[in-house]
């Protein structure tokens, strides 16, 4: 069922949300100070592509620095991504067969605004909780 499902999301969705995380992590690289966004940018980007199978977890080393870090992400790029992921979940919502995604698309929010600090691990459930 995962298989399916994300076929069907990166065929609706993963594949513009991932383009927008990988434009957000290039801009992001440009800076040196700002790599680590890029490099939480990309690994978003290939979670987005992909996300039936896989949740997303507090990462227990992550210290101030991520929060500090997540306080930049959001105001640079977090809104743009969570509006995007908003959208993109009510649009695939207006359809049955895309409810599952845009409800995948709607726990996406949450690590687009703060993705440092976060792991992503495989889970045998089609809708990890986050």
């Amino acid at each position: 069922m995962n298989t399916i499902l994300n076929i069907i999301w990166l065929v609706f969705a993963g594949f513009w949300m991932a383009v927008g995380y990988a434009v957000a992590g290039i801009v992001c690289c440009v800076l040196i100070i700002t790599i680590p966004f890029g490099i939480a940018s990309f690994r978003m980007a290939n979670y987005v592509l992909w996300p039936f199978g896989r949740t997303v977890v507090d990462h227990p080393g992550a210290g101030a620095w991520s929060t500090i870090g997540n306080i930049v992400w959001l105001v640079v790029a977090g809104w743009w991504l969570a509006i995007g992921h908003l959208l993109t979940g009510i649009a695939l919502c207006v359809t049955i067969i895309g409810i599952p995604m845009g409800i995948a698309s709607f726990k996406l929010i949450p690590i687009s605004l703060l993705p440092l600090g976060k792991e992503i691990v495989s889970t045998d459930r089609p809708f990890g909780r986050y």
